[in-house]
């Protein structure tokens, strides 16, 4: 153990004497004896050598797929190699958010940029500087939508089931009610407008394009919401705003959502962001860090903390959120993946990942797979399977193709603009096989 503790033994007992104690022991005397652990269970160490050839044993259990045609929540979009160039520089690797970020130019610069992209993404005034993940960040939408007099958040259907479990979490602890409108791929306004009846609901959460890939009518739904006296969060894949309309631009008050598809891999889950953006109305709500532009006194540009208002540290116990940092590299991340495909880049990747859609969607319903969708759809779509889901998905995965996820009324498929016609028509080729 010594090895690992940078304190010699004459350094550890000039500590333990200035905290008037004799032994290590003696700082754990208030544990009750029963309930202390005398010694570790350990297996022998293992030199270095035979750590890697056990780690690499490990690693080669995961199985490598030639095409992926799931998505889900996380997409396997191209990422040009400048990005991991730059971010893997030394001076921006950071395992974790920076604490003091007002006394770096580098660190605010960096997320005053992120912030302006994720504007400009959205269409709203302010964004903050991220938060944990997409799901993390419309639950805390819903929190700071919530007022005296206002309360409840109603969830429409076709949000991730994810996102809804998260969004139940945080509202358990805080006495918010959560209900939900529709019950098939999108929620009409008329339905939405009938479960906010009798309510003084704060929030309504949609997701566009949803869980099932439908694109929502969203303006509608946000002129129901306001007609009820609440507000619209809108949850959206990043790269769909390259070709659809803004959240602002359909009326929502606050977008949130994940920001994985901006350069990040799909990397077992994590780590990955949430973006959340909203009006200039709403600033002082948003949780985070806001990051401002400025001069010095010399009249150079300079940048500076400008606001967090509902930070843990700033407000102690009278704090509205739980998130006092953001995922620094991350966002970082997300602000080169923007800044290197350009708005016309993002544009062409929406493009390709929808036209690769409605390929597959066309050439499967030849095969009688039926798209179930209500209405549009962006690249994601759900269909009915005529063999057996199981079936058909372990013999894709045989062949080195991740098919599309099994939901309840048939298969989630997914394309992005890596799906190119080649490895659509392969995969044509092994459905045919199972038929």
């Amino acid at each position: 153990m010594g090895s690992y503790i940078p304190a010699t033994q004459d350094e550890r007992a000039d500590l333990l004497k200035a905290c008037g104690l004799d032994s290590v022991d003696d700082l754990f005397a208030i544990v009750p004896p029963e309930a202390r652990v005398s010694e570790l269970n350990l297996e022998p160490g293992l030199s270095e050598l035979e750590v890697s050839e056990k780690v690499r044993a490990i690693a080669d259990k995961n199985v490598l797929f030639k095409s992926i045609f799931r998505g889900a929540g996380a997409y396997n979009h191209y990422i040009p190699s400048i990005v991991k160039t730059i971010t893997t520089k030394e001076e921006f690797v950071t395992a974790y958010t920076p604490y003091q970020a007002e006394i770096s130019q580098g660190v605010l610069q960096s997320i005053f940029e992120y912030q302006t992209q994720i504007c400009e993404l959205t269409g709203m005034d302010v964004s903050n500087a991220s938060v944990y993940d997409g799901a993390t960040a419309a639950a805390e939408a819903v929190i700071m939508l919530e007022e005296r007099k206002k309360s409840g958040v109603v969830v429409c259907a076709g949000v991730h089931p994810q996102v809804k479990e998260v969004v139940e979490t945080y509202a358990a602890s805080r006495g918010i009610e959560v209900s939900y409108a529709g019950s098939g791929f999108t929620t009409s306004p008329e339905e939405l407008a009938t479960a906010l009846e009798g309510k003084a609901a704060a929030s309504v959460l949609v997701q566009s394009p949803n869980f099932f890939g439908s694109i929502e009518d969203v303006a509608g739904l946000a002129e129901a919401t306001h007609t009820a006296g609440a507000k619209l969060i809108m949850s959206a894949n990043p790269i769909s705003l390259g070709a659809l309309k803004t959240p602002a631009d359909l009326g929502a008050d606050v977008a949130v959502g994940e920001g994985q598809p901006l350069g990040m891999p799909l990397a077992f889950g994590g780590p990955y962001l949430g973006y959340m953006a909203t009006t200039t109305k709403n600033m002082r709500k948003l949780p985070g860090r806001i990051v401002g532009q400025t001069t010095d006194d010399e009249g150079r540009r300079a940048f500076v903390l400008t606001l967090q208002a509902r930070e843990q540290h700033i407000r102690r116990e009278k704090a509205s959120s739980n998130i006092c940092s953001n995922q620094a590299l991350c966002a970082m991340t997300a602000s080169v993946y923007l800044a290197a495909v350009g708005p016309d880049g993002l544009a062409q990747v929406a493009q390709n990942s929808a036209a690769h859609a409605h390929y597959l969607a066309e050439e499967l319903a030849k095969l009688g797979f039926e798209t179930k969708n209500d209405g549009a759809f962006f690249n994601e779509f759900v269909t009915s399977c005529p063999v057996d889901v199981e079936v058909l998905l372990s013999s894709l995965a045989e062949s080195g193709i991740l098919g599309g996820l099994p939901v309840e009324d048939g298969i989630l498929w997914c394309c992005t603009e890596v799906n190119t016609k080649a490895q659509i028509d392969s995969l044509l080729s092994a459905i045919k096989e199972v038929l």
